[in-house]
């Protein structure tokens, strides 16, 4: 498999603008700026197939077309790197080894957009990453990369940086957008999408940073060569940031529709269970999907319909693996912590349900639950799911409903022991 976003991790100077022209980095960005016209890169962009890598899913290049072109007001572009799902590290690894990948997205990207202001809001607690994008960004300028007539062409593009502060609702895209017009960090009702009306009211695009990442090699390499590896319906390469009981946590690039348990047991991988012990559970795509049993992670593969069809998502390739060991009750009731404490309190269905939801976790972990707690639990995620203005709601009674059902023999037999 050909590597599309981590082919310079660990060469030397990979981080710097030198190190990224010497690995024929701004090729693809000076190509689509002198050469190609927007409609070319929003046709080659979806002719490959790339789907947003943050946890939708959704086709890059269709996104980009449903952006008008005709309001008069100006387009803008938003990079989501507010990476903040437990188990997701990935776009914190792209911009620590290879920030002018994303800087070199970013202009293509713009360019296809008629953009000529885009933002990369970056996550509050990435003090460094912020240093590394910050720095790379004052490079494109001096290349004469970023800023007036870039490429000796007549296209301007402005870049700024911007740092959140912090909060996991901020990775959903209109509360990024509200943070960065100085509001609270609050989700808006949809519709109007930002395409239509985001940014300052503009039509606007909020793009993941592993997504524009895949844009500069499929603009030098063309769509079809995108679509040799991976799958029909899910071409290319993911990144995955595996951690949890395996020998060989990290960031890894694997070509979509790569068998779970290889992944999970190849020595390329992650290199098996830790300790010799055996696989009990599964989160593949972030702490928000539902959990996959080790029979389930069986005959499936790493891609957006296999897993679908599993009964969870691929969503950030965020993967958790827990071995036979593990407290799924407690596993749950931190994951339920989580995101009641990141609930913004816009929704009743989210400020109450997941603060409730937490609180009878806590008393069945602590042993002091009791036996219709369990149905109570499947009662308040579904009082949750799909009720509220964005899914935050929705990713904890995902967990919920996977998690009791799944390991429920578990929770009562915690309930049991406080009974005796």
């Amino acid at each position: 498999m050909e590597k599309v976003i981590t082919r310079n991790w660990g060469k030397p100077g990979s981080a710097t603008i030198d190190g990224a022209i010497a690995n024929g980095g701004y090729k693809a960005a000076e190509k689509a700026v002198k050469e190609l016209d927007s409609k070319t890169i929003i046709e080659t962009v979806k002719a490959s197939g790339l789907r947003g890598r943050g946890g939708a899913g959704f086709p890059t290049g269709l996104k980009w077309s449903f952006v008008p072109q005709d309001t008069g007001k100006p387009i803008y572009l938003c990079v989501n790197a507010d990476e903040s799902e437990p188990g997701t590290f990935k776009d914190r690894f792209i911009m620590e080894n290879d920030p002018h990948m994303l800087v070199e997205g970013v202009i293509i990207a713009s360019k296809a957009l008629n953009c000529h202001h885009a933002f990369i809001y970056i996550r509050g607690e990435f003090f460094q990453q912020t240093k590394i994008v910050k720095q790379a960004v004052k490079e494109a300028y001096a290349k004469g990369f970023l800023g007036k007539g870039i490429f000796g062409s007549d296209y301007e593009l402005k870049v700024t940086v911007h740092n959140g502060f912090g909060a996991y609702i901020c990775g959903e895209e209109t509360g990024l957008i509200n943070s960065l017009e100085g509001k609270k960090g609050q989700p808006r009702i949809k519709p109007p999408f930002p395409a239509v009306s985001g940014l300052y009211n503009c039509p606007t695009v909020v793009n993941n940073v592993e997504s524009l990442c895949a844009v500069p090699w499929i603009i030098n390499n063309g769509a079809d060569a995108y679509k040799k590896t991976g799958t029909e319906k899910s071409p290319g390469t993911k990144l995955f940031s595996v951690s949890g009981h395996v020998n060989r946590p990290g960031v890894y690039e694997i070509p979509l529709g790569l068998p779970l348990t290889t992944f999970i047991n190849d020595p390329a991988w992650a290199g098996g269970i830790w300790k010799g012990r055996k696989l009990k559970a599964c989160i593949p795509g972030g702490s928000s999907v539902p959990v996959l049993t080790a029979p389930q992670c069986e005959g499936v593969n790493l891609d957006y319909e296999s897993l679908a069809a599993a009964g969870t998502m691929l969503g950030s390739g965020g993967m958790i693996v827990m071995d036979e060991t593990t407290d799924m009750v407690h596993m749950l009731k931190i994951l339920a912590h989580f995101y009641a404490h990141e609930s913004c309190g816009q929704c009743t269905p989210c400020r109450t349900g997941t603060h409730w939801a937490y609180e009878v976790m806590s008393r069945i972990d602590a042993g002091e639950g009791r036996m219709e707690d369990l149905d109570l639990l499947i009662r308040i995620a579904d009082g949750m799911a799909g009720q509220t203005i964005c899914v935050l709601a929705d990713a904890l009674a995902m967990p919920i409903k996977s998690f009791v059902p799944k390991f429920r023999a578990e929770f009562e037999a915690k309930i049991k022991r406080k009974a005796a």
